[in-house]
Formats: C-alpha cells, sequence, structure tokens
C-alpha cells in the first residue's frame, strides 16, 4: 500500500526548496478567440519560466537534497529523452556534486547541449534499453544515485509545488489540466490541489500514442505498452510505476488523450493566442481543453500547467506549420 504524501510534507518541502527554485507565475488569459470557446476564466501556471524551462527541476532538486554526504561523494545520474536530464544536471551542479545523465543517440541536439552546459557528462545510447542499462552499471560501479525522471516520493513533493503555488496564486479554481509522461508532475499537482481543495477537479492529459497512464487506470495496475508513437517525447515513458499510478488514481479524476495534430494545433494557438512558445507536452493542456475536456471546463475558472518549453526553433517551427492546419477543427 502506497501512503499518499500529506499536505504539509508537501508545505514543509516546498519550504526547504524555496530561494532554489523559481516561484513561476500563474497569469490569466486574456485571448479574446480561445474567450469564446473557454471563457476568460482560463488561467496558465508558466512552468516553462522555471530554472531549466521545465517543471522537472523541482523534482530532481528534491530528490538531490535528501542524499547523503556518502551519496554526494559519488555523484548521481539520470536517463531522460531531454529535461529531466537538463534539470539534473543543474541540480547537480547547484549540489556541487558530478552527473553523468544517459540520453538515447535520437534525443534533441538541442537538450544534448543544455545537459553538458550544467556540466554533465553525457552518455549516448542506441536506444533506452541501452540507457537503463548503462545507468545500472553506473550506480553499480561507481555507487552513483539514480535520480528518477518520474518516480518517488521525493520526486513528487519537488513536483507539487507547482500545484501549491497554484492554489495560492488562483482561487476558487473549478479544474485543472496537467499533461502526463511517467505521471510525476501530475502526481505532485493533484496532491496539492485537491489537499487543498478536494472539489477541484484534476484532468491528465496523454498523447494517443503513448497512453500508458490512461491503460494502467483501465488495467487498474501499471502496465507497460508494447509501442509508443508521438511527437511529445517528454510524454512518451513506456509505463507507468506503483507510485506516481497510486497517485494519479487517488488524486486525478479522469485522464483524456489527444492526437499529435491537436498538440500541434494547441502549440500553435500557444503561439499566436497566448504569446508563448512551448513543447509539445505543454501544447497538450490547451489541446485538452478545448478537445476531449471543453464541455468539462468551458466557462469555468480553471487552469492549465504549461510544463515546459525545451524545444529548438526548427523543430517548434515544423510542429507549428503541422499545427495551423488544425487549429480550426480544434477550436471548433
Amino acid at each position: 500500500m502506497v501512503e499518499l504524501p500529506t499536505l504539509s510534507e508537501i508545505e514543509q518541502r516546498y519550504a526547504q526548496l524555496e530561494g532554489q527554485v523559481l516561484p513561476t507565475p500563474t497569469v490569466q488569459a486574456t485571448s479574446a478567440k480561445l474567450a469564446d470557446v473557454l471563457g476568460f476564466d482560463l488561467f496558465l501556471k508558466l512552468e516553462l519560466f522555471q530554472h531549466t524551462g521545465t517543471f522537472k527541476a523541482r523534482g530532481a532538486l528534491s530528490v538531490i537534497s535528501t542524499l547523503t554526504n556518502a551519496q554526494k561523494a559519488n555523484g548521481i545520474t539520470a536517463v531522460s529523452a531531454g529535461n529531466h536530464a537538463i534539470a539534473a544536471s543543474w541540480a547537480a551542479r547547484k549540489a556541487g556534486i558530478s552527473a553523468k545523465v544517459v540520453m538515447t543517440k535520437t534525443a534533441n541536439p538541442l537538450r544534448i547541449e543544455r545537459s553538458k552546459a550544467e556540466g554533465a557528462e553525457v552518455i549516448l545510447c542506441d536506444d533506452i534499453a541501452a540507457a537503463f542499462a548503462e545507468v545500472q552499471r553506473l550506480e553499480k560501479e561507481e555507487g552513483r544515485t539514480f535520480v528518477h525522471p518520474f518516480e518517488g516520493v521525493n520526486t513528487t513533493l519537488g513536483a507539487a509545488g507547482v500545484g501549491l503555488e497554484l492554489m495560492r496564486d488562483v482561487q476558487g479554481l473549478d479544474a485543472v489540466i496537467v499533461s502526463i509522461g511517467g505521471g510525476g508532475l501530475i502526481s505532485g499537482v493533484a496532491a496539492a490541489v485537491k489537499l487543498i481543495n478536494p472539489s477541484c477537479k484534476v484532468y491528465g492529459v496523454e498523447p494517443t500514442g503513448a497512453a500508458s497512464m490512461s491503460a494502467s487506470r483501465n488495467a487498474n495496475e501499471p502496465v507497460t505498452m508494447d509501442e509508443i508513437n508521438t511527437i511529445a517525447d517528454s510524454l512518451a515513458p513506456p509505463y507507468s510505476l506503483p507510485y506516481s499510478f497510486a497517485l494519479n488514481q487517488a488524486f486525478v479524476d479522469e485522464v483524456v488523450t489527444v492526437t499529435d495534430d491537436q498538440i500541434c494545433a494547441g502549440q500553435a494557438l500557444y503561439q499566436e493566442e497566448l504569446k508563448l512558445a512551448v513543447e509539445p507536452a505543454a501544447g497538450a493542456t490547451l489541446a485538452a481543453a478545448l478537445g476531449p475536456l471543453r464541455n468539462k471546463v468551458a466557462g469555468k475558472r480553471h487552469a492549465l500547467i504549461v510544463c515546459g518549453a525545451n524545444i529548438d526553433s526548427a523543430t517548434f517551427a515544423s510542429q507549428i506549420v503541422r499545427g495551423q492546419d488544425h487549429v480550426a477543427a480544434l477550436l471548433g
């Protein structure tokens, strides 16, 4: 049985990290086009302005803050498509310890370079299986501590700061929409939201081609997907794991899916209507609000977690062009 976090634990960890992570702003959307569909009671939690460009900095720093001196001496390792690698590298540098992060050769070059710029040694592997095998070798042979990208109480307590800030910033929220990769972000956000206001709905969104949490909720246990196919590499872990799954079951009201075309349309609308250049993982939240969740959030006080913006300009441009072809359908 998983022990659920308490509001006191979330607040204590937030206080411990205060001054090290940024309290990111929450703003009210002013787009007339979006207001025609969703109303003006749409709020954006701008976690893309966090250190390293995503919420991941919170979880990585939270985990590293719990290491013993002996663990710090051996350094950390991490495996990631990019955002967690950058965050773990940043958190290690901030703590004054060494980091070796493992990524696949297909990872976005911008994310590889940003991990290196934070002082980490980056190891590139042919595929995700080889990457996890390399992390296990680093744990065994070098004694490094593995900083998981989404699983574990300390990761969740770090991510919960996003929800804590949001609930302090906006009173009377009816719903919050959060994108799901492995489930670390939504487990923290949902825990904070529900512990403060149990009546506020928490909705998760996944790509249709990487819907491991949806499959896990249907099976009532964590499952591993046979195939993953999405442009949203930050939302593409092929499985869910026990702790984050348990918190999703406890605190998340519903999980929906959106297509890659809808995600790109969400990115285009973020850029054109809200003046934000976001990665696909963030685009998914607006796509969900306008798509499968429209009837549940339109006209209500709802918030989107704008989780990150680590994307190179060429990839972003191609996704915006793709999205523009699907904006009309998304707006309906």
